[in-house]
This record gives C-alpha cells, sequence and structure tokens, in this order.
C-alpha cells in the first residue's frame, strides 16, 4: 500500500508529543483518550457476518440511513480495511478525510451520516491494502481514538466477513457494545457460518442483538410472484435453533441493488417498495432492542431482604420524572467503594400508568479516578443523581457543587433493580463503608 498525505496526518509528530509534554500538565494516555471520545457515543453496534456476499454492508449503511431519518445522530465506521464499501453505499466515494496532526474529521454523507474507512485515505479504489493483524489493530483502534466523532447515539460498526483481527479488535477496543447484529442469507451454507459468529459473540460477551436474513426471495415487480432464489427460512430456523432474536427477512430488490450502487440509499427507503418496507420494519426491531435495553441478560438478583424498613430518607415514591441515575458498577453489581468502580449504569425514570419505572439508558466505562473529575464528567452526561455503596465525605461535596445529589449505603447488587427500589421508596441504605 503507497503512503498519502492523509495518513501521515493520522499519526501526530515526535515534536508535538515533546511539545505537549514540556508543559507540564498530565498528558492523558491513549486508552484514557480512547475511553473520552467512546464515552460520547449512547450506543455501539457492531455489524457481522460469518459469510462474506450476504449484503452485510448494505444492511449496515441501510441502517445507518434510517437511523439518520428518524432524527438519531449516527456514523459508520468502516473496518474493512481491505475491501471498504461503506463510502460507495453512502455516497462519498472519492472523498477524503480532513484533519490535524492531532485528529480526524470523518467525512459526513449526504444522508446526515458521518463516515470513516479506509476507502476515504486510499488513493483509487485499485489501490490495494496488504497488511498483517497488528497494522490492522493499530489503525482500528486510532480511528476510534483520533476521529472526531462527537456526541452521537449510534456508531455502526461495519466489520469484513468472518471472526478475524477486524470484529476482535473492535470487540476489544469498544467497551459497552450494545450488541452484535448478525447477518445471513436463506442457505445452509450462510447460517452454517453465521454460527460461527454467534459463537465468537458468546465467547467475548457481545450481547446478540439478533439475526437478520437478507435476500430472502425475490419479488417479481411486475407480477408480484415470490420466488425463493437462495431458499427461505433458513436464518429463522438457526435463530432458533442457537437460541438467539430473529429480526426479519429482507427480500432482494433490484431498486435496492440500484440504490446502493448509486449511493442513494435515503430515497430507496422513503420509497415504499416490498423490500424498503421490510427494512425498515427490521430497523425497527433493532433502535427497539438498543434503546430499550432489552437484549442484555439480567441474570443477577437482588439480596433477598425481606422484613426490611424504608431507607429513612424516602417517605414513599420517589419524585421520578426528569430523574437521572448513576450506579458505579463492578463485575455486573453495584461497586462497593465508588473509587474502584469500572463503569457506571445510567438510568432515566420514566412515568407510566403502573408507576415511575427505571429505565436502562447506557453502561460507561468509567473514566480516570481523578479529583472532581466525575462529577464534572456525569454532570456532562445529564446525571442528577449518583446511588453509591459508599463515597468520601470530599468527593461527595464536589457531586452536591456539581448540582448531583448522592446517596450511599446501598447494598451491592443488580443496578436496575436498586435504582428500582429507589423509585418505589423501597431502598434500605446501610453503612457507608468508604467514608474516606
Amino acid at each position: 500500500m503507497g503512503g498519502s498525505d492523509d495518513r501521515k496526518k493520522m499519526r501526530a509528530t515526535p515534536e508535538a508529543e515533546a511539545t505537549a509534554n514540556a508543559t507540564g500538565k498530565h498528558q492523558p494516555s491513549e486508552d484514557e483518550q480512547l475511553n473520552r471520545k467512546l464515552s460520547r457515543i449512547k450506543h455501539k453496534i457492531l455489524v457481522l457476518s460469518g459469510k462474506g456476499g450476504v449484503g452485510k454492508s448494505s444492511v449496515a449503511a441501510g441502517l445507518a440511513v434510517d437511523l439518520a431519518k428518524r432524527g438519531r445522530k449516527v456514523a459508520v465506521l468502516d473496518i474493512d480495511i481491505h475491501g471498504p464499501s461503506i463510502p460507495q453505499l453512502l455516497g462519498i466515494a472519492g472523498e477524503r478525510v480532513t484533519g490535524t496532526n492531532e485528529s480526524i474529521v470523518p467525512v459526513v454523507s449526504p444522508a446526515g451520516v458521518g463516515v470513516m474507512s479506509m476507502g476515504l485515505l486510499l488513493q483509487g479504489s485499485d489501490e490495494a491494502v496488504i497488511w498483517r493483524g497488528p497494522l490492522k489493530y493499530g489503525v482500528i483502534k486510532q480511528f476510534l481514538r483520533d476521529v472526531e466523532w462527537g456526541d452521537l447515539d449510534y456508531l455502526i460498526v461495519d466489520s469484513p466477513p468472518g471472526t478475524g483481527d477486524e470484529p476482535l479488535s473492535v470487540a476489544q477496543l469498544i467497551k459497552g457494545v450494545d450488541g452484535a447484529l448478525l447477518v445471513t442469507t436463506p442457505q445452509t451454507v450462510s447460517t452454517n457460518d453465521v454460527r460461527r459468529s454467534i459463537g465468537f459473540s458468546r465467547q467475548l460477551d457481545l450481547p446478540i442483538l439478533g439475526v437478520i436474513e437478507n435476500m430472502s426471495g425475490f419479488v417479481c415487480p411486475s407480477c408480484g410472484t415470490k420466488v425463493d432464489v437462495f431458499g427461505s427460512g433458513g436464518g429463522a430456523s438457526m435463530a432458533e435453533e442457537m437460541d438467539v432474536p430473529f429480526l426479519g427477512s429482507i427480500p432482494i430488490d433490484p431498486e435496492f441493488v440500484k440504490a446502493c450502487d448509486a449511493g442513494s440509499i435515503g430515497p430507496f427507503l422513503a420509497g415504499g417498495s416490498p423490500g424498503a418496507t421490510a427494512f425498515t420494519k427490521v430497523a425497527a426491531k433493532v433502535i427497539d432492542r438498543v434503546e430499550s435495553g432489552s437484549h442484555k441478560k439480567t441474570e443477577l438478583t437482588t439480596a433477598d431482604q425481606a422484613g426490611a424498613t424504608p431507607n429513612a430518607g424516602t417517605d414513599g415514591k420517589q419524585a421520578g420524572e426528569g430523574r437521572r441515575i448513576a450506579v458505579p458498577v463492578t463485575g455486573g453489581k453495584l461497586s462497593a467503594h465508588f473509587g474502584h468502580c469500572e463503569e457506571f449504569a445510567i438510568f432515566s425514570a420514566k412515568e407510566t400508568p403502573g408507576g415511575t419505572t427505571a429505565e436502562a439508558v447506557e453502561v460507561l466505562e468509567a473514566p480516570p479516578h481523578e479529583p472532581g473529575l466525575l462529577p464534572a464528567w456525569l454532570n456532562e452526561r445529564g446525571v442528577n443523581m449518583v446511588i453509591a455503596g459508599g463515597m468520601g465525605s470530599r468527593a461527595q461535596q464536589l457531586f452536591s457543587q456539581a448540582g448531583i445529589e448522592v446517596m450511599v449505603g446501598a447494598a451491592s447488587t443488580d443496578p436496575k433493580e436498586i435504582v428500582q427500589s429507589y423509585l418505589d421508596g423501597t431502598l434500605v441504605a446501610g453503612q457507608n463503608v468508604c467514608d474516606h
């Protein structure tokens, strides 16, 4: 692969690093930079396929456009290093990214979707990338860390077929992926490969959003007759056998093929053809599963508190609407020691006919525990309350100054159940286990 000015911009120069270090200020590590970037992205979806040629990239691009049409802020990271197709699908083939020594600005497609892809760095469509694993890992990390993604509702990651370096790299680099979306065609040769992608996801503890069966039959535009070119139902059967959700089937649609070649997926989705209708239905299911959190397993249960009396600080149900509550988490449970937590689970309070319910918003990897950082960091994310096991008095004071209420003494159990108990007015607060 030949060099290019754009790719040279991706690396900070030694002189720039020396100048930064000379200031005497704390220079965040690469991991800190990465985590801070990703913390501004609410939802991350990894699109996988066990086999090439199943339309995985077109599904990823179509999902991104559908999300943008619904008012979500969305971007696509194309990590298919050797065969990047997202720029073509989203109508930005031939465009180039811009940036500085320290950052990269993604290209925005006509549909309003931000894009980062190796295809935006190559000199031409016939330029080959001949890289081994470590180089691919490095550039994927740089895409995640150095691209100015901004505040996003969704980042869709389009990966190459299989379970190799690229999807493994993303799964390791992005903490808190909302889930893997698996694309297959109906025939057995494809569904067998997707089984391996399901196994890959389970080994890496990636939640599985579900399976989409693409190219599921062809509906003749003239007579309406359906022909099962590659068979039908294979994706649904495989999903049932593997005990994962089946999100629906998308038929072969010549108009979708034309839209992908022309980079104009948006007009296709608005056209109302059988393929467009099927696609938007599947996209709606994906969005519902991600934003409701229904795909995430809740295996942990709260310890039995029979005979417990309500917390002295509560009086019946808590004021719900407008509450945005953060819980420090380690190993899936509330972290007894606030300063040692691995991540924060954030919930909003939603008023329903049956009362106020805790609705999962997102799980974010905790930033570095530097003095005064966490109150500002959580405040930026709209948090107005923290429920913790233990927290020092100085930290509580800093949260109070940031306008964030703190409740300590909660048991180390399931975060959502803790928040729901608080909203119901039944949360029992014990001793502050970390008052120093």
